[in-house]
């Protein structure tokens, strides 16, 4: 697959996608630019807001399998990954396989779950496996996160740890609709048989594993790759930031910005692709002074004004 018929692929998608689920284009295209960039997403809002539907939505799109976990503070790390069971039958032990075993897993509601939990993903999310009683299981290719947490303003939450955050390629959020969207809502609930939209398949599987390799073929130019360096290392002067961009978070950036340029169909990243990744990427990676955070300091604002700061390469 090519860097033109990915592009097909994906509009193609985003299109089936926007048609079920009332939301920013935007929104999705960084969605996708977790899949295809090999990482995990991670939405931060409110309940209600459709983020179930966009998961099941892209799965079905996808042709992948699909799975919910409901994150309760009750939940142990076996019921995510799956545990043994004694079967009468022949006196031994089987192995039942839990929800992360699907292509496509919704970790819905994932800071309502005690770190313990929290941290059952962590294997998963890296290394595409999950080990149970010492035995190693390989988890369905591809696999792909989409986790969800309320924000941290409300009540009976836990937050996520460092090392688990950084593992998400991207952090974004939904929003609210606009008036238009939100009267199209009321238009689907007002009639109960339009009022599950339905997705159709676009992608076969094996197309996805073609679909990802392709940013591995898109061109980044040598003072780009400086441009990269430079903004994430400027993340780590700045004043209200304690801990800046890790060395793993900027590879997720040059990671996903290749995978932006192939979504929008160019064999080459420029800029402006690097900028519109930057603030879903890094912006979850820093953690504030505890003077920034008192006073109300956005992370995302900090990306904006390290993205000013840093010298735009031009080209000769």
């Amino acid at each position: 697959m090519d860097v033109t018929q990915a592009s097909r692929e994906c509009s193609a998608v985003l299109e089936e996608i926007g048609d079920a689920v009332v939301c920013d284009r935007a929104f999705l295209e960084e969605v996708l630019v977790g899949v295809v960039g090999r990482g995990h997403v991670l939405l931060e809002d409110v309940p209600g807001t459709g983020k179930t539907l966009t998961a099941r939505s892209v799965a079905t799109a996808l042709g992948l399998s699909f799975s919910r976990i409901q994150f309760t503070p009750d939940l142990l790390p076996t019921d995510v990954t799956g545990t043994h069971v004694f079967d009468e039958r022949d006196r031994s032990f089987e192995f039942n396989e839990g929800p992360l075993f699907a292509n496509i897993v919704l970790a819905d509601e994932i800071n309502r779950a005690p770190p313990k939990t929290q941290a059952a993903l962590l294997e998963a999310m890296e290394e595409g496996q999950v080990t149970v009683d010492g035995e190693t299981r390989p988890l369905p290719d591809p696999f792909f996160v989409i986790a969800t947490q309320n924000p941290v303003e409300q009540e009976g939450t836990f937050p996520l740890p460092e090392a688990q955050v950084d593992r998400f390629l991207v952090k974004t959020s939904m929003g609210y609709p606009d008036a238009e969207g939100e009267v199209e809502l009321l238009r689907r609930r007002a009639s109960r048989e339009e009022g599950s939209p339905t997705v159709s398949t676009v992608l076969e599987p094996e197309e996805i594993d073609a679909l990802r390799q392709v940013p591995e073929t898109v061109r980044v130019e040598a003072d780009l790759l400086e441009y990269v360096a430079a903004v994430a290392r400027e993340t780590r002067t700045d004043g209200r930031v304690e801990v800046g961009v890790s060395p793993r978070g900027t590879q997720r950036l040059f990671e996903a910005a290749r995978a932006y340029a192939a979504l929008v169909g160019r064999e080459y990243v420029t800029p402006d692709d690097i900028k519109r990744v930057a603030e879903p990427v890094l912006a979850h990676r820093l953690v504030l002074t505890p003077d920034a955070t008192v006073n109300r300091v956005e992370k995302s604002a900090v990306v904006e004004s390290v993205l000013e700061s840093v010298p735009v390469p031009t080209l000769e």
